[in-house]
């Protein structure tokens, strides 16, 4: 080992042998993700004093790590080999057994806790909910389906697999299967790698060669898995953005997110636990979602969790009308009192049994409480949720308008019914609830107002329902026409 590579792992005196030989030879072919992992709390600790940690400040949550893995810090080798015979994308490289996707059942070898909660989300299951419920199937079908003009006549051509790659499952996820191997030219010559089919993503519910489900990647991206990083709500933006989940553009427009805005730099974003006032003196996703808060004298405000859905009471995201919580995060097995794959009926019926019942609505939404009362009194708190749930019922009502309308064309046979989605009438009647709706729940929710109004709200509901009834009267003289 030359003077360069002594000064190297003089700074991570407890890296593995294999571990060296992989940032040696990854150092040279690829420099940005080994400096990652050297600017990474991974490279600077080993699993054996993180677990000696006070509990507050644990970030490891197994206690029965592989004595192999607990004196060396946590490098290439000890994420990439984890598992090996689960794995259909392990291959041998430069004589070791490398699993080119580290999924989060190799990470629960550290983060059992947090990888057992995400298992219980909706994000794990986030693939599966647009895939198994055959509504949904058929709205990304359709949105991700090409077109050619012939004529005077609009040809479908079908959907495109990557126009679904691209799109819908880059935040939903895709299934990695392995299909045998491939060479690639390296700085070194070439290798022989696993040919991997719908990669890359990152996808929260992606499904991995190992037959696992979801990734950790999303919010802590490899090689730093930086808690920085995911606590702050660019990571969120991935994926939470407008028309239909317009999360980060309302909490950009918010209060609170001007604070975040101009008081970020000032703010500690990786200390554990994260000190309300001291750390971070506004909310931001993870804040009010799943992070670990305490007061200054370390008094537990809420605990971690990886579950995104276990302190929220009500689904803001209509389908077509909000609804309180699933009970399990397997939404495609939810069936109306119709049989469609859907929490209400048309008519805005819940169905209840798949759906968390008013004491435990009640519960995540005095969850959700304490978080505000870090900084709010309890009246303007109380009158902020009351506000939301009258601005929850009213958009649920235009929500309803527009599905009345939608009834009328399909009863009287001016629309065939098959697809709901292809028509535009349906898609006015789709914008009302996955785009506007949402846009003015939001809104409401986190203080973002704009949204409430023009920007996708209140506007354009009342524009969808007024455009709606003049396609149904166009619709109805064409039929007497005929």
């Amino acid at each position: 080992m030359d003077a360069e590579e002594k000064s190297l792992f003089s700074a991570i005196p407890d890296v593995s042998e294999q571990t060296k030989i992989c940032v040696l030879c990854h150092k040279e072919s690829t420099p940005g993700i080994v400096e990652d992992w050297l600017a990474s709390r991974h490279s600077k600790i080993t699993p054996d004093l993180a677990i000696k940690k006070p509990d507050l400040e644990r970030r490891v949550s197994s206690d029965s790590i592989p004595e192999a893995l607990r004196s060396v810090a946590v490098g290439c080798y000890e994420c990439h080999s984890q598992n090996p015979s689960a794995h259909k994308d392990n291959f041998d490289h430069f004589g070791f057994k490398i699993n080119v996707i580290v999924s989060p059942n190799d990470c629960k070898t550290c983060h059992s806790v947090e990888v057992g909660q995400y298992s219980l989300s909706k994000k794990a299951y986030a693939l599966d909910n647009i895939q198994k419920n055959p509504l949904y199937h058929t709205l990304v079908e359709t949105l991700t389906s090409t077109k050619e003009i012939e004529g005077n006549d609009i040809i479908d051509l079908g959907s495109s697999e990557n126009a679904k790659l691209e799109a819908c499952y880059s935040c939903h996820g895709s299934m990695v299967t392995v299909n045998g191997t491939k060479k690639i030219s390296t700085g070194s010559g070439d290798i022989d790698v696993p040919d991997l089919i719908n990669w890359p993503n990152q996808g929260v519910g992606r499904i991995n060669p190992d037959g696992s489900r979801g990734a950790c990647t999303p919010c802590h991206p490899r090689h730093s898995f930086s808690i920085e990083i995911a606590r702050k709500p660019y990571t969120c933006s991935q994926c939470h953005l407008e028309p239909d989940v317009p999360g980060f553009e309302v909490y950009k427009d918010s209060k609170h997110g001007n604070i975040f805005s101009s008081k970020q730099h000032e703010w500690n974003w990786d200390n554990v636990p994260w000190r309300v006032g001291k750390d971070f003196t506004a909310p931001t996703c993870t804040v009010c979602h799943n992070s670990l808060i305490v007061t200054e004298d370390n008094k537990v405000i809420e605990p971690r969790t990886h579950n995104f859905g276990s302190r929220v009471w009500v689904r803001l995201f209509g389908l077509p009308y909000s609804h309180p919580q699933p009970k399990s995060g397997k939404t495609y097995l939810i069936k109306n009192k119709d049989g469609l794959p859907l929490p209400a009926a048309l008519d805005g019926e819940l169905s209840t049994e798949y759906l968390i019942d008013k004491d435990e609505q009640m519960r995540r939404q005095n969850v959700m409480k304490k978080v505000c009362q870090c900084c709010h009194n309890t009246d303007l708190i109380n009158q902020h949720f009351k506000k939301m749930d009258i601005t929850i019922a009213e958009t649920d009502k235009m929500a309803l308008s527009a599905t009345q309308l939608l009834l009328t064309v399909w009863n009287e046979g001016l629309e065939d019914r098959s697809n709901p989605f292809d028509e535009m009438i349906e898609r006015r009647w789709l914008k009302q609830w996955f785009f506007n709706a949402n846009s003015i729940r939001f809104g409401s929710a986190m203080g973002g107002y704009d949204h409430i109004a023009f920007k996708n709200g209140w506007f354009q509901l009342i524009e969808n329902l007024q455009e709606m009834r003049e396609m149904i009267d166009v619709k109805k003289m064409l039929k007497k026409m005929e």
